[in-house]
């Protein structure tokens, strides 16, 4: 692609949980569209597959291994990114875990710790240290990955769905906070999509009917351009034919 019809060229993203799944394909979406990466994720091997695809497609990625547990950790990467580039164009917190699906209950308080720190404190903190380097760019924009969990509950998924219902209040109010600013943060719930997560929820579900996340991928770029006006808005992306 011609550099002038690219949409993200020279913009710089960081995408959390990019080794597989809908981080990887929002990843490969942001490559093909000019942005330079920083690619989060807990294993180098699987990092350095996903570079690897990157630069196939005339792109550059930084490789950042990184639990998201680590709350140390994610609150350096503002002064690590900033050190670099004194900017964020794009942040896109999609990391995320099921955890256990059993009744409230049964869920151990580590479970349950767990699955709120990745899925909920994480991005807390990514909102932390990474809001000064967002607002330092001409047009920041940040992306969070929800689910239909955290609006219809089903039983069982207790710690899930607290942590997105919980994720959305945060973005929401975060979006509030930037309304003024040139930040537009938004969420989106990619609806039932072929992914491990969605396998090991529902293992006896035949994959071959649910969209495959190359097929959302294109809302994260319309969402990462510098021209999206939308802000504290959830898009709803499910296939009408899947619940």
């Amino acid at each position: 692609m011609d550099n002038s019809q690219q949409r993200l060229t020279g913009r710089l993203a960081l995408v959390t949980g990019a080794t597989r799944g809908i981080g990887r394909a929002v990843a490969l979406a942001y490559a093909r569209e000019g942005a330079h990466l920083i690619l989060v994720g807990r294993t180098v091997g699987a990092l350095e597959e996903t570079d690897d695809e990157v630069r196939a497609l005339g792109a550059s990625a930084t490789l950042l291994t990184l639990d998201l547990k680590r709350d140390e950790k994610i609150d350096a990467l503002g002064p690590t990114i900033y050190q670099r580039w004194q900017k964020l164009d794009i942040l896109v917190g999609n990391a995320g875990m099921l955890g256990p699906l059993s009744p409230l209950g049964h869920v151990t308080a580590e479970a349950w710790e767990e699955v709120l720190a990745v899925n909920l404190t994480a991005n807390w903190r990514l909102i932390r240290t990474l809001d000064p380097l967002l607002r330092a760019s001409d047009a920041g924009r940040a992306i969070f990955v929800s689910s239909g969990a955290a609006v219809r509950p089903r039983a069982y998924w207790g710690p899930y769905a607290v942590s997105k219902a919980a994720l959305e209040a945060l973005v929401r109010t975060w979006a509030e906070e930037v309304a003024n600013s040139s930040v537009r943060v938004n969420l989106v719930n990619p609806g039932p999509t072929r992914t491990r997560m969605r396998a090991q929820a529902f293992p006896g579900e035949d994959p071959a009917t649910l969209q495959a996340p190359e097929d959302i991928a294109e809302t994260f770029v319309r969402l990462a351009e510098p021209s999206c006006t939308d802000n504290g808005r959830l898009f709803d992306l499910r296939s009408p034919a899947v619940p």
